[in-house]
């Protein structure tokens, strides 16, 4: 049975910033290697995980898609020994002087983000934050030694260990979205013990935070007849309640907008029912801000339905997550998937 902890921390523990996932994806093979039938890396990184049905042929095809990239910052100059970076990703700048990071140059090397000292700044920005042109990376090493391992363009990536916190819930960076990846491996277990009439295609995609690029591409080449996009989504907090949020640790959101098929809405919302999964309804009258704006227009278009784990302090080294959301999430997923029977996609209309 998988230590749920334990994975978090593990993918937690290496980078993977949205165009350079290389040593999460690693991670996330070795896990799932057993729990699939096949596995491959698509064109541009990202990971495909098959588990076959046991349907007729030609059987129908069910997608998860979640994202494995993670935001994060690239050198763009040397000044002196200190790095000047720019974001990959959104990334609050208020919250960066201080943090402990880890600068892939030649070498991985140890580094904070700091700032210069009140006097050294301009006087327009007075005691408020102080933005990211203004900040630095320190790796301690003389310029000498820093021009010789770091290049312009390299990454920089948040570097503290997760926290787990009282409650079931885990703190730290990198939340977004690799608690996702978490819920579709644990999915991807409970299936080994279920049957399914479909093929299931997992996929680990990449660049979600900037491009799209593996939502736009991975459904293209699997060409699934519906796609299940798991996602994190707001958890209420401190200055986060109104209808955006959704309740920290008492359920999932089920995606509701113009990304996600009606028909799969309620599939989801009739299962979550059957099994007391404690849901809510997410709404997102707009873009979803997921890898549903890429897979649900691709080829013909693609039926989608989104799910979300709540999380708060979003794009932050300090994301937390309640432990028994991810589970809950795994299991919604699996559950519907093991019941898809071979005539269930004639059984979804779009009806307003």
């Amino acid at each position: 049975m998988i230590d749920l902890t334990a994975l978090l921390k593990e993918i937690l523990s290496v980078s993977g910033l949205s165009g350079f996932e290389g040593p999460v994806r690693e991670i996330i093979h070795k896990t799932w290697e057993p729990l699939t039938d096949a596995l491959s890396t698509s064109k541009i990184g990202s990971l495909h995980g098959f588990k076959k049905g046991r349907g007729d042929d030609p059987r129908r095809r069910v997608l998860i898609s979640a994202h494995m990239d993670a935001i994060g910052m690239m050198v763009t100059e040397i000044d002196d020994g200190l790095m000047r970076v720019t974001q990959v990703g959104g990334i609050d700048h208020r919250i960066l002087p201080g943090q402990p990071v880890t600068v892939h140059g030649r070498e991985e090397m140890p580094g904070v983000v700091v700032q210069p000292p009140a006097h050294l700044l301009p006087k327009s920005l007075g005691d408020g934050p102080v933005p990211m042109k203004y900040l630095f990376v320190d790796v301690g090493l003389r310029p000498s030694e820093v021009s010789k391992k770091v290049r312009v363009g390299d990454i920089v990536a948040y570097a503290q260990a997760p926290l787990e916190l009282t409650g079931e819930a885990l703190a730290g960076h990198t939340l977004d979205n690799r608690v996702s990846v978490a819920a579709t491996t644990l999915c991807l277990e409970a299936l080994q013990n279920r049957l399914h009439d479909w093929d299931l295609w997992a996929v680990a995609s990449v660049q979600e935070e900037e491009t799209l690029g593996g939502a736009l591409t991975s459904p293209f080449d699997i060409r699934p007849d519906l796609a299940i996009i798991i996602d994190v989504c707001f958890a209420k907090g401190l200055g986060a309640n109104d209808w955006r949020n959704l309740p920290f640790g008492e359920g999932v959101g089920l995606g509701y907008g113009p990304n996600i098929h009606p028909a799969l809405y309620d599939a989801f919302e009739k299962k979550a029912k059957a099994l007391e999964i404690p849901y809510h309804r997410d709404l997102m009258p707009k873009m979803s801000g997921t890898d549903a704006m890429g897979v649900q227009i691709v080829a013909e278009g693609i039926p989608c339905m989104v799910l979300g784990i709540p999380l708060r302090y979003m794009h932050t080294p300090v994301e937390t997550v309640s432990l028994r959301d991810i589970r809950r999430a795994g299991r919604l997923m699996a559950e519907y998937v093991a019941d898809l029977t071979p005539d269930a996609l004639e059984q979804i209309h779009w009806e307003e």
